[in-house]
């Protein structure tokens, strides 16, 4: 598994929780990290297909010792992408990715659609918004750097082992 790297040192992957994952058939909005292509190309080796939206209503709150953002409640408009073309496994890939100290939603998007997103819900909150240019001159290649050594894909499907048939013990 991989979880989102904190800083400098990624921390070990939490267990994902299923019931949490996004249903294939609405798009998950992105406003942080997870816009750039060399994120997304190193957690899921492709960048997929993207279209601009807005959320009302909310903000990218900086966070406390954190280069990446969280999504909080607030009186203004975040803009992001739309991932509409998502497997299931790379769904998988990014809510692993995002770990516990995010909340899956389900968010009206200004033109009246609805979309999936991850709600920040741990705290740290600090009152200024995420810079995603600041992030993208100074931690960028770091982090995306970071997210190719834990891009660790999901978990391959068991395959299941035929028993073996009984053998008549020897005696010895």
């Amino acid at each position: 598994m991989l979880r989102r790297p904190a800083d400098q040192n990624p921390a070990p992957a939490d267990a994902v929780r299923g019931q949490r994952a996004a249903p294939a058939d609405e798009p998950l909005f992105v406003y942080g990290t997870l816009r750039f292509p060399e994120v997304l190309r190193a957690l899921l080796g492709r960048v997929p297909a993207r279209t601009p939206a807005a959320v009302a209503g909310w903000r990218a709150a900086a966070l406390r010792g954190r280069v990446y953002p969280g999504l909080v409640p607030a009186d203004g408009t975040v803009t992001g992408l739309l991932l509409e073309d998502l497997t299931p496994a790379e769904r998988h890939v990014l809510h692993t990715f995002e770990g516990d100290e995010y909340e899956l939603r389900r968010l009206p998007l200004t033109d009246g659609r609805h979309c999936r997103a991850y709600v920040w819900s741990a705290g740290r909150v600090l009152p200024g918004d995420w810079n995603a240019e600041d992030f993208a001159e100074c931690h960028l290649a770091a982090f995306a750097a970071r997210c190719a050594r834990l891009a660790l894909g999901p978990a391959p499907e068991p395959v299941p082992v035929p028993e073996a048939p009984a053998r008549p013990s020897a005696s010895r």
